[in-house]
C-alpha cells in the first residue's frame, strides 16, 4: 500500500494507523484464529459450562472497542478530517512537504508487468499455507513431537494447541518458494532481482526486531515484579461494591495492564481465569466480562509502544516508531473513552444490540464535536 498511499498524499502515521487499526481489532473478533484459540485455551478449563470457542463467540457483540474502532475509521474517512498530531502529519502530506517516510528508507519502483494477481495470490497462498501449518502443529492430522493423538480431526483443539514458532517459520518459507517459482514461470522479476529482496527485508527489520527484544525484556520484568496476583487482588477486592460496573472496570484495567506489558495475550491470560471467578456461570455478565477483558487487552495493545502488533505497523508503513505511537494514541484513546460509556451502560442493560448502537451514535457524535472544535 505504500506506493498507493504516497501518490494520494496520504502521510506514513496515517497509514501505519490504519494497518494497526484493522489488525488486532480483527483478529479479536474472528472465530477461526490463533487469537481464538488462545482465549478458547485459557477459558476451556475453568468450569464455565460451556467451551472456551464458545464463551469466545458469544463475547464478540460486546468487543465494543474492536467494533467501534471500525466505525470510527469509517467515520474519520467519510467526514474528512484529522485531530491531534495526525492532523499535523496529513497536512504535511497533502502540501508534498514530508509524508513522515521513515529516513534512510526507500519505496520500491513499480514493475510494468506487474498484475494485481501476482498481489493477491502469494498473499492468499500465505493465508492457506499457514493455516494448515498451524493445522499440522496442533496435532489435527496426526501425532507429532510435540502434541499426542488427542487433537487428530479436533480443529479447535489443534488450534488451541499450536506451536506458532514452527507452523509460521515453515508456512512462510514454503510460499516465499512458491512465489519464487510463480514469479519465474511469470517473468514478472528475475531471480537476482529476486534474491537481492530477502537481504533487504532482513535489514527492514533489524530496527524492529531490536525494539521487539528491549520490549520483550520489559515485559519479562513486569511479570517477574507480581503483576498477575496484584490485578487479581485488585479485581477480587472491588467485585463486592462495584458489581455491575465490573465491565467498565476490568475494561480499564485491561488497558493498563496492556499498555505497560504490550501484550494482549498475556492480559487475557491473566485475567479470563478471574472474570469467571467474579462472575456466576450462567450470568449475562460473565460474557460482558470476558468481553471487556479481550476488548480492554486489544485497546492497550493497540496504544502501547512496546506491543509487538504496534511496532511492526511502524516498520510496515516505515514510518517512525515513536511518530506512529504519538499519532495514534488520540485516536485510539478517543475509541477507548467512548467504549468505557459503553461497558458501563452494558453492565446495567445487559444487551448488546442496544450498547453497540448507542456506542456507534456516541463515535459519530464524538468526531462531529472534535470536528467543530478543532475547525475553529
Amino acid at each position: 500500500m505504500l506506493p498507493v498511499t504516497d501518490r494520494a498524499k496520504i502521510s506514513r502515521a496515517k497509514l501505519a494507523y490504519l494497518i494497526d487499526a484493522t489488525a488486532a481489532p480483527v483478529c479479536m473478533i474472528a472465530p477461526i484464529s490463533s487469537w481464538a484459540a488462545a482465549v478458547s485455551g485459557v477459558a476451556n478449563d475453568l468450569g464455565t459450562g460451556v467451551t472456551g470457542i464458545q464463551l469466545f463467540i458469544k463475547a464478540i457483540p460486546y468487543n465494543f472497542y474492536s467494533l467501534l474502532t471500525f466505525v470510527f475509521i469509517i467515520s474519520i474517512v467519510l467526514m474528512k478530517f484529522d485531530y491531534g498530531k495526525m492532523k499535523t502529519a496529513e497536512i504535511n502530506a497533502q502540501s508534498g512537504e514530508d509524508l513522515g517516510a521513515l529516513k534512510g528508507s526507500e519505496t520500491t519502483a513499480g514493475n510494468s508487468k506487474g498484475m494485481i494477481i501476482d498481489l493477491v495470490l502469494p498473499v492468499l497462498a500465505l493465508i492457506i499455507v499457514v493455516f494448515f501449518a498451524m493445522l499440522y502443529a496442533g496435532g489435527y492430522y496426526g501425532k507429532t513431537d510435540w502434541i499426542g493423538e488427542e487433537n487428530i480431526g479436533n480443529l479447535i483443539g489443534a488450534f488451541g494447541d499450536t506451536n506458532a514458532m514452527i507452523a509460521l517459520p515453515w508456512g512462510g518459507l514454503a510460499v516465499l518458494l512458491c512465489s519464487f517459482v510463480y514469479f519465474i514461470l511469470r517473468r514478472t522479476i528475475k531471480f537476482k532481482e529476486m534474491g537481492d529482496c530477502i537481504p533487504q527485508g532482513f535489514i527492514a527489520m533489524v530496527p524492529s526486531i531490536l525494539i521487539l527484544i528491549m520490549a520483550t525484556t520489559l515485559k519479562t520484568i513486569t511479570s517477574n515484579l507480581g503483576a498477575a496476583q496484584f490485578v487479581h487482588d485488585l479485581m477480587l477486592g472491588a467485585s463486592a461494591s462495584l458489581y455491575s460496573l465490573l465491565p467498565a472496570v476490568i475494561f480499564l484495567v485491561a488497558i493498563v495492564l496492556a499498555f505497560a506489558t504490550g501484550t494482549s495475550w498475556g492480559t487475557f491470560g491473566i485475567l479470563i481465569p478471574i472474570v469467571t471467578a467474579i462472575f456466576p456461570h450462567d450470568s449475562e455478565l460473565l460474557v460482558i466480562g470476558i468481553s471487556a477483558c479481550l476488548a480492554g487487552a486489544v485497546c492497550g495493545d493497540h496504544c502501547s509502544p512496546i506491543s509487538d502488533t504496534t511496532i511492526m505497523s511502524s516498520a510496515g508503513a516505515q514510518v517512525e516508531h515513536v511518530e506512529h505511537v504519538a499519532t495514534q494514541l488520540p485516536y485510539a484513546v478517543t475509541v477507548a473513552a467512548v467504549s468505557f460509556v459503553t461497558y458501563i451502560l452494558a453492565g446495567f442493560i445487559n444487551n448488546w444490540v442496544v450498547c453497540l448502537a448507542f456506542g456507534a451514535v456516541l463515535t459519530v457524535v464524538t468526531l462531529a464535536c472534535i470536528k467543530k472544535r478543532t475547525a475553529n
